[in-house]
């Protein structure tokens, strides 16, 4: 894992409120139906100003830790939310320094393995520690890459 400066980005796209608790129950887990959502031939062709073809999925609005609740919001990035198409939402990522990993190889799997080193990096009390405000993916080609917002280092003063 490295920390870079991730910069802002603006995502339009489908939400849902979830914990990964209920992810690990299939009966309960929302987060597939979202992404075949997503995942569907022409999804997000009708949304105006995209900045490129990724796709792009939000995590924010954390309620606690790994272990609470947040949205998770799968879309695509713009340059502007000005008019949304109906049934979609716009949030702003702010730019944070940020854990990045990447996930190669076969999907869901290696997306899995990224956000279980996430997870063992918390539980650990690992330096820097998680920021829980927004963290984000980047779906493209070749992969995923994980940016999750960490706590800004004490020891940079």
């Amino acid at each position: 894992m490295i920390i870079v400066d991730r910069p802002e980005v603006l995502v339009v796209g489908h939400a849902v409120r979830t914990t990964n608790a209920a992810e690990a129950d299939p009966s309960r887990a929302q987060l597939p139906a979202l992404w075949a959502r997503a995942g569907a031939s022409g999804a997000f062709a009708h949304v105006p100003g995209r900045v490129d073809e990724n796709l792009y999925a939000v995590l924010t609005d954390y309620e606690s830790d790994h272990n609470g609740a947040y949205t998770q919001i799968v879309g695509v990035a713009v340059h502007t939310a000005a008019r949304l198409p109906e049934g979609m939402v716009a949030v702003r990522a702010p730019g944070v320094s940020a854990m990045r990993l990447e996930a190669r190889g076969p999907m869901p799997g290696a997306l899995l393995d990224a956000w279980q080193q996430v997870w063992q990096h918390t539980e650990s009390g690992g330096t820097p520690p998680r920021a829980f405000t927004t963290d984000l993916e980047v779906h493209h080609p070749a992969g995923v890459d994980v940016y999750v917002a960490v706590l800004p280092s004490f020891g940079d003063a």
